[in-house]
This record gives C-alpha cells, structure tokens and sequence, in this order.
C-alpha cells in the first residue's frame, strides 16, 4: 500500500513554450508525459493547457478532450486548473468545472504573483467551491499563505466538507509575494490547518523545491512536482522531462521510507467516488 501522494504538474502557465522547448505543451505531448509519471510514482496529475500558438488557454473543448485523452491512457487522478492564467476571467474559470474533471485546484485568497496579481475574491472562491460541491469535483485548495488558511477555516464554516468528504491542501511556497518556501513557514502553516484536513501537500517552488519536499516528508505531508514549479534539478542543470523529478521525489520518499500510492489509492485518500 502507498502512503505518498505525488502529484505532478507538468506545463503550468508561466514557462512560454519559446523558452523552454521541452515543456509539454500540446495534447500528446501532455498524454506522453503523464503516462510516464504515472509509471515513475505519480498518482495525480494538475493540467494547464495550451492552444496552437503554446500560449495559456481555458478553452472549454480543449479542456474536454484533455481529461478524456488522460482518462483514457493513465489511471491518473485528473486535476484541472481553475486558475488559469493570472489574466483569465473570473467567469472562465469557473467554466472549467463543465469539463467534468476528478479534482480542481481552488485557491484561497488574492495574492501577489510576481509582478502580476493572482486574483482570487472571497465571492469567487465561494462560488467556485459551491459549484465543485454540486458537479461532484473534489476540490484541492491551494494556499499560498496563512491569510488563506485563515479563509479556508472560514470556507468550511460557512458551506462544509467538499464533496467526498476529505479536505485535501496544497501550500503553494516560495511564489514571490506568498508565503517562503521554508521550513519555518511550512510548520506554521500546517499549524494552523482547520481539524478536518484529512491530507495535504506541499509545492517548493523554484530553488525552494527540496527544501520544502524535504519538510512535507518530514511532518507527514505528500509532494507536488512539475515544470510548473521547477525548470531545474541543480543549478545549470535543466529539466528534461518531468519524469525526472517525479522520480526524484519518489526517491526522497523512499529514504523516508514512503511509498508512492497509486492512482486507485490515491481516490481513495481523496474521497473520490
């Protein structure tokens, strides 16, 4: 029985196709990828999309196609974006949920993303979590600080357990205007997680991705990896797939004597039908 949650996130909305060719960015590219993560140790897989030109895209039919083209060719657990890219709509990304994924990201509160700003209003976020509870979407909520574990108590206060039961976080650190991708900040921050949390995870991102695999391990948490998160495995050393960084990740885990769960396991642990 696996006991570590890999989930990886391969293509993000950042990486511009121009700059890093390796990035998977069209549907077989994505399908590949996944099919190789899932046989290195990955159990979810967290998608953005592309169009034609590579650029960031909620387009419905895309998004379709892509749930179904990884359904069809990995166990994966299917997690969309409702993110995007920090310039998409409000409206848009709540569409996302009509393409019928396994699980959506949903995240908790505004934040500053760089030089832009990641736009996440308490009424948004109340809708979004809503409608996830109604279309039988699990939700994974993704906290960039402790601002948003805050709300998060506040979340299930007001509208309860998502759908399935489980309360599954992601914190999200080391984006420039978020929380650091510390240790420190890593216990503070699963400190204060509301008492129905039933698992959560933890994405290092840039430089901060072993130290903050390495303090999830430590306090029981799972792992989140991906080109999304990292373009390097050492300094002047790139990222050529992200096979490699799951599979670093499951050995992290093995010398903490974790084992990657698979797919079925992994609905399991976040109460998917």
């Amino acid at each position: 029985m696996g006991d570590l949650l890999i989930t990886v996130a391969p293509t993000g909305a950042e990486t511009t196709k121009a700059d890093c060719p390796q990035l998977p960015t069209t549907l077989a590219e994505l399908v590949e990828t996944a099919r190789r993560c899932e046989a290195a140790g990955a159990a979810m897989v967290h998608v953005h999309i592309r169009d034609d030109e590579h650029r960031p895209t909620l387009d419905l039919g895309r998004l379709t196609d892509t749930v179904s083209a990884l359904r069809e060719s990995t166990g994966l657990v299917v997690q969309l974006s409702t993110g995007g890219s920090v310039h998409d709509p409000l409206d848009d990304r709540l569409k996302v949920l009509d393409a019928a994924p396994d699980s959506c990201s949903l995240t908790m509160g505004t934040t500053n993303f760089g030089d832009d700003v990641f736009l996440n209003p308490w009424p948004f976020v109340c809708d979004l979590y809503q409608l996830s509870q109604e279309r039988h979407v699990v939700p994974e909520f993704e906290l960039f600080d402790l601002g948003h574990v805050a709300a998060l108590h506040r979340l299930l206060g007001r509208f309860g357990l998502p759908y399935g039961g489980k309360v599954h976080v992601d914190l999200v650190m080391g984006v420039p205007g978020g929380m650091p991708g510390t240790a420190d900040a890593l216990v503070a921050a699963v400190a204060a997680l509301p008492a129905e949390t039933t698992s959560w995870s933890a994405t290092g991102i840039g430089r901060s991705t072993l130290a903050v695999g390495l303090a999830s391990l430590s306090k029981g948490g799972h792992l989140r990896v991906g080109m999304e998160d990292v373009l390097t495995l050492a300094k002047g050393v790139p990222v050529d797939h992200n096979e490699q960084l799951v599979s670093r990740a499951v050995e992290m885990g093995r010398l903490a004597q974790r084992t990657p769960m698979s797919g079925k396991e992994a609905r399991d642990l976040l109460g998917l039908a």
